[in-house]
């Protein structure tokens, strides 16, 4: 499966997404690059930690090459989102796909992460929730949660 930049999706992205949804419980986020060349995404790390502020920092520390220059990361992730709803209505887990474009990245790497960004959301079966993220308060967790909880928390 490819994208209209030309960007295929590696087979290893929807096996460890596919382990994510049944929730087996050995990962609980998954976060995703473009290999080096930019031609397909690819599996950059996976972690069993329910610490969103682990998974966080992962996506605002990521980095981008391009021509030798070095710049804030573009990434594409999924998360296991999982909160309680007010009023002891019981638990919710949601699928969040996230596209982190920070403001400040790379000219390039940005504009193919964001023309590359439909073909894996289209291989990813069962995303409830898709969040564009710009800027580090745009992955704060409560601003998150309202997304995924719809203010239904």
């Amino acid at each position: 499966m490819s994208s209209t930049s030309g960007v295929s999706v590696a087979p290893e992205c929807i096996t460890t997404f596919n382990e994510l949804k049944l929730g087996k419980g050995s990962v609980k986020f998954i976060i995703y690059k473009l290999s080096d060349n930019y031609k397909e995404v690819v599996v950059e790390e996976t972690s069993q930690d329910p610490d969103w502020e682990v998974f966080r920092k992962k996506l605002i520390s990521a980095k981008a090459m391009h021509k030798g220059k070095e710049g804030s990361g573009p990434r594409y992730a999924v998360y296991d989102f999982n909160y309680e709803l007010s009023g002891g209505e019981g638990k919710r887990s949601k699928v969040t796909f996230i596209a982190w474009t920070p403001d400040d990245a790379l000219m390039i790497p940005k504009f193919t992460y964001t023309s590359s960004k439909d073909a894996l959301k289209r291989a990813l079966t069962g995303i409830a929730v898709d969040i564009q993220a710009n800027g580090e308060d745009q992955i704060e967790y409560d601003e998150v949660l309202n997304k995924v909880s719809r203010g239904a928390k």
